[in-house]
């Protein structure tokens, strides 16, 4: 129980975030290199719940921007189906920068609902957490991410897979199979919405 508790610390969600905000906060323009080298190489979690979070918060209102978030989370999906251990991002991408105001300004919304999450996730349903599961878990991410650039004509809506991929990051991030669950039934949900909308 110990090592469990050691290992929630080590993966806080609200201070993986409050690193990108201190950049923000230091740079008028913050890179995705520079935000990929603040997450360090902790685990395949934070490389999808920073992206999606970023995508969740109103920086996700600005046009391009859900799709540019969507090509990274294509990007490290494609290398977390095929095992790597280190992360690679081309050069073009990783140049891409974002405002240091809007992406502290952005950040900051959604630090509540990170501390409240900090509270209530834990390592649990370790089979949803499994080497396998990740796989199929990458898969589904990559094809969410491909779904992003045509619901960006629909108001709001592509933040429905987004959502879902927020929560995998954080479940594999904590090690918390119940939160994988929840962005499963999020997506099903969130779909059977959208698609009603149509």
């Amino acid at each position: 129980m110990a090592a469990e508790q050691r290992q929630h610390e080590q993966h806080r969600l609200e201070q993986v975030i409050d690193g990108v905000i201190q950049l923000g906060k230091r740079e008028r323009q913050v890179s995705i290199g520079d935000i990929q080298r603040q997450i360090g190489q902790r685990s395949f979690g934070p490389f999808l719940f920073v992206p999606a979070v970023i995508e969740i918060s109103p920086l996700g209102g600005i046009p391009g921007v859900p799709t540019l978030l969507a090509l990274i989370v294509s990007l490290f999906a494609i290398q977390m189906l095929f095992g790597r251990e280190h992360f690679w991002m081309p050069g073009f991408l990783a140049q891409r920068s974002v405002s240091g105001d809007k992406l502290e300004s952005g950040l900051n919304k959604v630090r509540p609902a990170l501390r409240w999450l900090d509270k209530v996730i834990r390592p649990r349903l370790q089979w949803a957490t499994s080497q396998s599961f990740v796989r199929a878990l990458a898969l589904l991410c990559l094809i969410l991410a491909t779904s992003v650039p045509p619901l960006e004509l629909l108001p709001f809506a592509s933040s429905v897979p987004f959502a879902a991929i927020c929560l995998f990051g954080l479940g594999l991030t904590a090690k918390d199979g119940l939160t994988i669950v929840l962005g499963l039934v999020t997506l099903a949900a969130g779909g059977l919405v959208v698609l009603g909308g149509l």
